[in-house]
């Protein structure tokens, strides 16, 4: 081989992959997709927006679900699409999703948050631990009703993993008890029919002791639907999460309690470990591939201080 082809073979080489390493970017695109959109999650996108401006390495995207497995596999494939180097997912149905987790964890660093899917081949989960929050709110249950009473249950869905871990914690935490639930109702993360769920249950079970709102948008959705049947301080009210309506309720007394996630956590850990991950450090997941955020109780006593913290974030 003449000098002359060898140096036109090596230009042509060193052509070749400088144009691979043109098109890999250097900078990381991470995503964060939630399972809905209701206002629980704005305190989340802080969390994303934190990490966002202390990853030098890193973009993040954020995106909000409608609350159907079919909305987010779209935005998955769509992620996917772009070449993102990480998706950070709350499932919606997560034993009907794990086909497409598991699809998307072969072409990019997968974790879940909020919501767990552990059969799939999901890194690691962010989050909560929604048994030990159900029985955290099946104790406030049973501090709201001391004679024990009958009690219905209203959430989005009972696909997704934490509906049905908070109402298992409920449960356990009632066993034993006076305490019995008539009713799970779902309305699919429609809030108009969320509403509607409980006033048809103040009508149709007008005994009902106390009403149990497993995810953010239901505790507004039964004071909303309490206070027009003129049931106020009648019917006990236990909730998930700090809607703005919920916590104004607990203030004037009309809701019981809400057991709070850290959901700025969830944002901020979620984007800040996936960032490690994809860098190739994975020696923070522990064994159990979990990351547990601990939740908190928020009543009449802490509410003004817990309200000046969110408001703050």
């Amino acid at each position: 081989m003449s000098l002359k082809t060898t140096v036109a073979l090596v230009c042509m080489a060193t052509a070749i992959m400088s144009g691979c390493a043109r098109d890999r970017p250097s900078v990381r695109r991470l995503a964060f997709v939630t399972n809905n959109a209701a206002d629980f999650w704005t305190i989340a996108r802080k969390g994303t927006e934190q990490a966002d401006a202390e990853l030098a390495g890193a973009t993040v995207e954020f995106r909000l679900g409608d609350g159907t497995a079919a909305e987010q596999k779209r935005i998955v494939d769509d992620l996917l699409a772009k070449g993102v180097d990480g998706i950070a997912i709350s499932p919606v149905d997560p034993a009907n999703q794990t086909g497409m987790l598991n699809d998307a964890a072969r072409q990019t660093v997968v974790f879940t948050h909020e919501s767990d899917a552990p059969d799939s081949r999901r890194e690691c989960y962010v989050g909560t631990d929604n048994v030990a929050a159900g029985r955290d709110a099946g104790g406030l249950i049973k501090e709201a009703l001391p004679q024990g009473g009958r009690i219905a249950v209203f959430v989005g869905k009972l696909d997704a993993r934490n509906a049905q871990e908070r109402l298992q914690g409920i449960k356990e935490a009632i066993a034993g008890s006076t305490i019995s639930i008539i009713d799970v109702r779902t309305d699919d993360t429609d809030q108009v029919r969320a509403k509607a769920n409980v006033s048809e249950m103040l009508v149709s079970h007008p005994d009902v002791a106390a009403l149990v709102g497993l995810w953010s948008y239901n505790g507004p959705a039964i004071l909303n639907a309490v206070r027009e049947a003129g049931k106020v301080g009648k019917v006990q009210i236990v909730t998930f999460d700090e809607a703005d309506e919920t916590l104004a309720g607990i203030k004037a007394g009309a809701i019981h309690a809400t057991v709070v996630q850290q959901s700025y956590e969830f944002g901020y850990q979620a984007i800040t470990r996936m960032a490690q991950a994809v860098r190739g450090d994975r020696s923070f997941i522990p064994e159990t591939k979990q990351i547990i955020v601990p939740t908190m109780v928020v009543n009449r006593g802490n509410v003004d201080e817990f309200t000046q913290r969110i408001n703050t974030l």
